[in-house]
């Protein structure tokens, strides 16, 4: 059985977030990953899917080193349960990626990346993804782009419309080879692309588009959380799968 390492974003700004979101954290970094999504963080949502898995061997998150101390204090009990180790984060998501890459085990297979703000993942897209990564060695997950797509300027008055034939909007997990994604890294000098895909494309690696779910939506702004908040009870919940609550008084849930 491939063995895979599971890396989880979550230590970026938040900006667009924060601007609008709800500060329901008290004292707290007002950040999406950390946000309470029907009874569970948003980053929970994200892992446990991941922890749940017998191929799944290494769980990483990456936190901004503002935040570690407080997330440590916060979200102790989950961490133990779910055996997650922390990285600091860095300047951008590929500093982020990159800190944990380097603390990825030698005797992995591959490496997903998943934001941990996209928290309606389920295990059969992520069985799917592992199962087309152990074939084609780079893959994602994304989903045809089939709104009419305009190019505006910075006064927002429309320059053309783009063809959407062959555009697809990208997800996560991206799921590659160890040693791919340890090649782009360092070659990566001071490109900073905007998924790992990108990163690995830099280096002429083909990467395979595994068709995924609207579903799987990236919380960005508050309206996006609103969304989450509809969508979370919609998803497939596995019979015999439990949620990986370490609390006595929280009512057991199915994974989503």
């Amino acid at each position: 059985m491939a063995t895979f390492a599971v890396i989880l974003a979550a230590a970026g700004k938040s900006s667009r977030f924060q601007s609008k979101g709800a500060k329901i954290l008290g004292s707290g970094p007002q950040k999406k990953p950390f946000m309470d999504l029907k009874g569970r963080a948003v980053w929970v949502r994200s892992a446990e899917i991941f922890s749940n898995r017998e191929d799944v061997k290494q769980l990483i998150i990456s936190v901004s080193t503002d935040d570690i101390e407080w997330f440590k204090q916060k979200f102790r009990p989950n961490l133990a349960f779910m055996d997650i180790e922390i990285v600091p984060g860095g300047e951008e998501r590929a500093d982020s990626v990159q800190n944990a890459l380097a603390r990825v085990k030698a005797d992995i297979d591959y490496v997903a990346i998943h934001d941990a703000a996209r928290p309606l993942i389920t295990d059969k897209w992520v069985g799917e993804l592992f199962a087309a990564a152990e074939k084609h060695h780079a893959v994602i997950p994304a989903v045809r782009v089939s709104s009419t797509l305009k190019r505006a300027g910075k006064d927002r008055q429309i320059q053309e419309t783009v063809d959407r034939t062959d555009l697809w909007a990208a997800q996560t997990p991206q799921v590659f080879q160890r040693q791919i994604l340890l090649d782009a890294y360092a070659k990566r000098g001071d490109f900073q692309p905007t998924d790992e895909a990108q990163l690995v494309e830099h280096i002429g690696q083909a990467v395979t588009i595994v068709e995924g779910s609207p579903l799987n939506q990236k919380i960005t702004t508050a309206a996006d959380f609103k969304m989450a908040e509809a969508l979370v009870n919609a998803l497939p919940k596995p019979k015999g799968i439990q949620a990986l609550h370490p609390f006595a008084d929280e009512e057991p849930r199915g994974i989503l």
